[in-house]
């Protein structure tokens, strides 16, 4: 069978000093880590904790993320915002930057309906020159773009494609019949767990947050498929669903992977948000799960 060629993103966290400021060495240092093990990269995304950023960080941040780059990987930044307006600045100051790709989650706090989403996602689609695709992610988000809506976007001459980031697999499925219809139109995979189910289904690629902990994992995954081997596809995506698994009865999970990856990198830094406060217990499972699955040296052996 042959097929277009998958691409991987890793929606980068943000590393963060000890006083809660921006740590963009550290934040070099996992860009360099993903491009490495073949990754592309999403920055001021949910598991890089944009809600706690301010405009101009989030600036500086893509700003330092291309430059580190450096040519060899794609990078999309997340634009979204409540607020059209300060999408529509966010989103030209991105552009300005040479990123590939524009990331505009559904606006958050307020509730939207269907023809607003048209509204909002074309108004910013217009303002700017940079490919532009949607977010969806209705948990977190409130809001969710309905594949109708999907589709009256696809037809946007800017409008690229689709994060879903829903986590069910029926709502994936709907956005790959609207890509099917719209040729152009590219669904990009966000449940870690839906990976190699993605890309047999016809996804463009997937953005993966626990990439962060698993670069190697997500990359064979994607590497494995575009080789044409699923049984070598099969294995990492079976390795990287358990660990998620494992993981997420935790709690909160872009907290938990920002965790994840303190101990086993503390350049990284805490989060800014409250989600999941240093716990010891809490560190203590986290630690246990990332030796279970190889990640990390039993520290008691």
């Amino acid at each position: 069978m042959t097929h277009d060629r998958k691409d991987a993103f890793v929606a980068l966290v943000t590393c963060f000093n000890n006083d809660e400021t921006i740590n963009f060495a550290a934040t070099r240092a996992q860009v360099r880590r993903q491009v490495a093990a073949g990754n592309n990269i999403m920055c001021a995304g949910t598991n890089g904790d944009f809600t706690a950023l301010t405009f101009d960080e989030k600036v500086r941040l893509c700003a330092e993320v291309v430059e580190e780059v450096g040519g060899r990987a794609r990078v999309i930044v997340n634009a979204g915002m409540p607020a059209t307006f300060e999408t529509i600045l966010l989103a030209k100051e991105f552009a300005a930057l040479g990123v590939d790709g524009i990331a505009v989650i559904t606006p958050f706090f307020i509730q939207c309906t269907q023809d607003g989403l048209i509204r909002h996602f074309s108004t910013v689609a217009d303002a700017v020159a940079t490919p532009t695709y949607l977010y969806d992610i209705p948990a977190r988000t409130q809001n969710h773009i309905e594949p109708a809506t999907a589709k009256t976007l696809a037809a946007h001459g800017n409008i690229a494609g689709i994060k879903d980031s829903g986590g069910a697999q029926d709502t994936l499925e709907a956005y790959l019949q609207v890509s099917r219809e719209m040729p152009g139109f590219e669904v990009y995979s966000g449940p870690d767990h839906l990976v190699h189910w993605a890309f047999q289904n016809g996804a463009k690629g997937c953005i993966s947050g626990l990439g962060n902990v698993m670069p190697e994992t997500l990359a064979a995954i994607v590497s494995a498929f575009n080789a044409g081997d699923e049984a070598g596809a099969t294995t990492a995506q079976d390795a990287f669903g358990a660990f998620r698994k494992d993981l997420y009865t935790l709690g909160y999970p872009p907290a938990l992977v920002k965790r994840s990856l303190y101990l086993m990198d503390a350049s990284v830094g805490a989060s800014r948000q409250p989600a999941l406060l240093p716990d010891a217990e809490q560190d203590r499972k986290i630690a246990a799960l990332l030796v279970k699955h190889g990640l990390m040296a039993d520290a008691s052996a």
